[in-house]
């Protein structure tokens, strides 16, 4: 913490407090306008994942009438025996993207990669259910996406504000704070200054009078 104890009150300490204030006051409002965008984009975001959310309800109704359905045509044995034959899923790739200078994960891949020439071989029911959890899935993976952005978005909002507000209520207070000082002490040092010379000044005088007098008599 910055003390008067070790100021330094100097004409160059005064300059280099001031820019110092000045680069603050800079730096104050580009963390402004990043926390502006950041919230900007976590509305965004918080939008695409309510709807993601609706989507997913609505995907999972139909999902679970294609199930059934295809229960009631195919058999019960048939849709298990072709659950049994689906290939995994594709790799997951999580990549990212900087938003702000926050890295926003990026989920490619994942999804069950189904030869159309297979699906041609299923009965009409059972393709329309593994569509329908394909889907599903993808939704899934795009929610998980969204609420793990919007979790980094609020973190770096948060820490953002605590910059500002440390720069604006604590570092830039304290800073002019110093200059009020090196100022008051500047003046002091040149009144004192001045008194002097003037003290000096006047006892030239007085000697010189003296001297005056001396050479008289």
């Amino acid at each position: 913490m910055t003390t008067s104890s070790n100021i330094r009150p100097t004409r160059l300490e005064y300059i280099r407090t001031k820019r110092r204030i000045l680069i603050a006051k800079k730096g104050l409002k580009l963390l402004k306008l990043k926390r502006q965008a950041l919230i900007l984009e976590f509305f965004n975001t918080s939008k695409t994942a309510a709807a993601l959310r609706e989507s997913l309800q609505t995907e999972l109704r139909q999902g679970y009438e294609a199930i059934k359905l295809a229960e009631m045509l195919a058999g019960a044995m048939r849709l298990e025996n072709e659950s049994m034959k689906l290939p995994m899923m594709s790799n997951l790739q999580v990549m990212s993207k900087s938003i702000m200078g926050v890295h926003i994960p990026r989920l490619k891949g994942g999804q069950t990669e189904i030869y159309e020439e297979y699906l041609l071989e299923l009965p009409t029911s059972i393709t329309a259910a593994i569509s329908s959890f394909n889907k599903v899935h993808k939704i899934v993976l795009d929610i998980a996406e969204k609420e793990t952005a919007l979790r980094k978005l609020l973190y770096e909002i948060e820490r953002t504000k605590r910059k500002s507000n440390a720069i604006e209520n604590v570092f830039v207070p304290r800073l002019m704070a110093a200059v009020k000082f090196i100022t008051f002490r500047l003046d002091e040092i040149e009144r004192d200054t001045f008194i002097m010379l003037k003290t000096v000044k006047r006892k030239m005088g007085e000697r010189e009078q003296e001297t005056l007098k001396e050479v008289g008599a």
